[in-house]
């Protein structure tokens, strides 16, 4: 009689929670910016920009640790977290190349599901067009009349005619310089604007919108007071930036005209722009807060690619050293993902597509070509069975290097010289080339055996060859 009780009230209390778990639909807003190294956040152990904003969302909601762009070059990753798929399977190997219609976005997913979509900001998935405003396809994003191909613009107006860039070269053609952009025009605040506008158009509804911030990619130039914020002095000169050409990868080379001096000069303004960019960050979570939104919100923090800062002797991206393809990411939904949660495990923006879904209950939505995985259960706290803890990245075209991560392992293969393996558990800056040193040796071949089985999976050749080559090659016979 008593166990009778029991399934009773269970029956009864899942009918009772049942519905409301099903009728809450978060809302999701994805904040992505620009050639952004994860250190310059304070949720990942930055100390020289106070990043107060971003850094409540990671204590709101989780941090991934290990969270990488598949090809660490714009419209390559750009498509992949869109997607769910490699550059492999999107056609997108290097920039400027248009997103095909056959693939679908985690905006269209939602939108069928009866959110209202939008985007504004940085698109890189149109082809050549520079600004090109509201490009299409739009993807899933209804509303992207503020959505533009290419450029890192800094100064954005609203005219009869709809948006246009602010600042003009002496020939009347759209340029990156400031001139004059203030709170209402600077690029980063004028997109924020443009997705609170959106926020209060549809409160009453669900929606998912994308505000994609140019900065903190060069040119690095930001508007007063962010300009003056940071000085030479605060700059910190990464230990990896004295390492002589000779012990440099071929694929990461040092850049002989990146002197200290210039690099002192230039970082300033890239963090002042990371600071400006947190400020809005906080900006839209206190229109959620204002509006009652938050707590019914899931936002994504996250970027394309990384940048070098110094690292290596080298700025920018395109290779695989953490700072370059490691990227922040960081996600709240409260009620969703527990609050205060570190992600450890190796992840990549491939895996984006499948996880939302995951998180919001779509998982019978994602394509089956997917070829991204399910990490919801992580940031849920929870361990899925029979996850295996790899990434795969690989070179934009022409192809240089592909590259595995394996919980602190990581190994560089390339056409043109040795393979690279790195333990980044010992060597953090990436210094020390373990391929054929003792223990290593079993970690390296089984890194090769990995990249070769994936290789056959998703179909790309380039990561067959150069995996297939190492795995034939033996020790005494390697160049």
């Amino acid at each position: 009689m008593h166990s009778m009780m029991q399934r009773v009230l269970l029956v009864v209390v899942l009918i009772l929670t049942g519905p409301l778990y099903a009728a809450t639909r978060y809302n999701v807003l994805i904040l992505y910016t620009d050639e952004h190294h994860y250190g310059t956040l304070g949720c990942y152990g930055g100390t020289i920009v106070q990043t107060p904003h971003i850094d409540a969302l990671a204590r709101r909601g989780a941090v991934a640790e290990r969270f990488y762009a598949t090809t660490p070059v714009c419209s390559p990753s750009r498509a992949s977290f869109l997607t769910g798929l490699y550059p492999t399977t999107t056609g997108i190997r290097t920039n400027n190349i248009p997103l095909s219609e056959r693939h679908t976005t985690f905006a269209e997913i939602l939108r069928r599901h009866g959110y209202v979509t939008g985007y504004a900001g940085k698109w890189h998935l149109a082809g050549q067009a520079k600004p090109g405003w509201a490009p299409t396809p739009s993807h899933g994003f209804d509303d992207n009349r503020f959505m533009f191909n290419r450029g890192h613009w800094k100064k954005l107006v609203l005219t009869p005619a709809g948006p246009r860039v602010g600042a003009r070269n002496r020939g009347g053609q759209p340029s990156y310089a400031l001139q004059g952009a203030d709170t209402s025009t600077y690029t980063t605040d004028w997109l924020t604007d443009r997705a609170i506008e959106f926020i209060k158009a549809h409160k009453d509804q669900p929606w998912c919108y994308m505000v994609s911030y140019p900065d903190p990619h060069g040119p690095n130039r930001v508007r007063p007071p962010y300009d003056a914020m940071y000085s030479p002095d605060d700059v910190h000169v990464p230990r990896s930036f004295d390492v002589p050409p000779e012990r440099a990868p071929a694929w990461g080379r040092p850049d002989p005209t990146l002197t200290i001096r210039r690099l002192r000069r230039l970082m300033p303004a890239y963090y002042g722009m990371v600071k400006c960019i947190d400020d809005n960050v906080g900006r839209l979570v206190n229109t959620l807060r204002e509006l009652n939104l938050l707590e019914q919100t899931l936002i994504v923090f996250t970027s394309d690619h990384g940048d070098l800062c110094g690292e290596h002797r080298r700025l920018n991206e395109g290779v695989p050293f953490e700072g370059s393809a490691r990227i922040p990411f960081v996600i709240a939904a409260p009620g969703l993902i527990p609050s205060g949660l570190r992600v450890r495990v190796n992840l990549a923006c491939v895996d984006f597509l499948p996880t939302l879904c995951g998180l919001l209950g779509l998982e019978a939505d994602v394509p089956a070509q997917v070829e991204g995985r399910d990490a919801s259960a992580w940031f849920r706290g929870l361990a899925p069975e029979r996850w295996q803890d790899y990434v795969v990245l690989r070179s934009a075209s022409p192809e240089r290097w592909a590259a595995i991560v394996e919980g602190h392992y990581k190994l560089v293969l390339s056409d043109r010289e040795r393979p690279w393996l790195f333990d980044l558990s010992t060597d953090p800056g990436e210094l020390e080339n373990r391929w054929n040193q003792g223990r290593y040796r079993t970690i390296g071949r089984r890194l090769v055996r990995r990249l070769q089985e994936w290789s056959k999976r998703v179909g790309d050749e380039y990561v067959h060859r150069v995996a297939s080559r190492w795995d034939r090659t033996s020790d005494r016979r390697e160049p």
